[in-house]
């Protein structure tokens, strides 16, 4: 599972290559998909393993995890224009010393500062970093909020951070974290530790998803039950005692029938109005290729899982390692990183309605074919007027990955 994900070093030397330039079919009758910028040309960023992210004015911001001016990363804005083309603007190139490897997103505070997380880099420390970018009539103002060092369990945060009324920022790495702004800087408290040990879930990807009561939702990638090798991953809730104090629970337990799914990645979970939890698994299911389920919180303090697809890894996509989202209507969208064209396998776009009885309804609305994009693996965001728009972390006419958005 996730074999397909490249690793970084902090020269910003990529594994990345051309995939097949040729257009492949979609489900769509009239498929209306649109490259806004294809990374790869001089300075420009490399590899989009993240998500974009929309201001108010209907700019869109995301990180590459490596180009740039020293190879190791890049904060972007892309500006839409009336003739329909979009600009891209560098932020911020990354150059080791204030971080590198961004592989998560970005979110916006308050004020329209924009705060995210490296993977590696930042100074003495080795570690990552947490950052935060603020605006300013002269461009933006870049400054590390928290540097991860080596006796920082919380280090190597993947998924970006996640941002609460009051302003404080979470993310997982190690462990799940909790900086909070002060006076004197952002102070950080360790909430808990993802160690394997005891059935608990490691390997935290994903940024974990506040609820209405300010607990934290999010899946680790392996532990829990050791029918799979490192254990199959899990969904956990952090809660937030009434005392000041976290409590981690363990919803569910990957593979705990056969059938289940298995590795949840690098996408995050949604939640709804009534509390259920949404999100995909990279692989596991009645094929292996990865699921998409659903769990449902019962009176009695236990979750009910649901699988409401399976990928086969043929035409229709596998391997969904991105997480969904979910529209006003119960829509889920997603990506696969596999399946899809026959020409490269280089993933599908999907969505999944609700068809009455319990049934969900699959439907492709966009092969890739290499040249247009290759391997999403990032969850997708959807406007007000349900346009989807991604990243793909490969292909495209610099070979390097694409912001695209998919119009209905």
């Amino acid at each position: 599972m996730q074999s397909s994900r490249l690793p970084l070093t902090l020269n910003g030397t990529l594994a990345l290559f051309m995939l097949v330039l040729t257009t492949g079919p979609c489900a769509w009758s009239t498929p209306k998909y649109k490259v806004l910028h294809a990374f790869g040309a001089g300075k420009d960023g490399a590899g989009l393993w993240s998500s974009v992210l929309f201001d108010r004015k209907g700019n869109l911001y995301g990180t590459t995890s490596g180009g740039g001016s020293h190879g190791v990363g890049t904060v972007f804005k892309l500006t839409p224009h009336a003739d329909g083309k979009w600009t891209e603007t560098l932020l911020h190139n990354f150059n080791g010393n204030d971080g590198g490897g961004v592989f998560g997103g970005l979110v916006f505070g308050a004020a329209g500062d924009l705060y995210g997380t490296t993977q590696v880099g930042g100074g003495s420390y080795t570690y990552g970093t947490v950052f935060e970018m603020k605006p300013s009539s002269n461009g933006w103002t870049f400054s590390v909020i928290h540097r991860f060092g080596q006796k920082d369990p919380a280090n190597g945060p993947y998924g970006g951070v996640v941002m609460d009324q009051p302003g404080n920022l979470y993310g997982v790495g190690g462990w799940a974290f909790e900086l909070s702004p002060g006076s004197e800087g952002w102070k950080e408290s360790l909430l808990h530790a993802f160690d394997c040990q005891h059935g608990d879930g490691c390997g935290a990807l994903a940024r974990p998803i506040p609820d209405a009561a300010g607990n934290l939702y999010g899946t680790t990638e392996h532990g829990g039950n050791q029918r799979c090798g490192g254990g199959c991953g899990t969904v956990y809730e952090v809660q937030h005692m009434t005392d000041g104090t976290w409590k981690e629970t363990l919803l569910h337990d990957f593979y705990t029938f056969r059938g289940d799914g298995a590795g949840p990645g690098v996408g995050a979970l949604v939640i709804d109005s009534a509390g259920n939890l949404y999100g995909s698994t990279d692989g596991g299911g009645s094929t292996g290729y990865g699921t998409v389920f659903k769990l449902t919180p019962g009176t009695d303090g236990h979750w009910k899982e649901t699988i409401l697809h399976n990928f086969a890894g043929d035409a229709n996509g596998g391997f969904a390692a991105a997480g969904v989202v979910r529209d006003q209507a119960g829509n889920l969208y997603g990506t696969t990183i596999a399946g899809g064209s026959a020409q490269c396998g280089c993933g599908v776009v999907y969505k999944l309605a609700p068809a009455g009885n319990g049934k969900w309804k699959y439907t492709v609305l966009h092969r890739f074919t290499g040249y247009d994009g290759a391997e999403p693996d990032a969850n997708l965001i959807l406007d007000r007027k349900g346009n989807i728009y991604g990243t793909t972390a490969t292909g495209g006419a610099g070979g390097f990955g694409v912001a695209f958005e998919i119009t209905p």
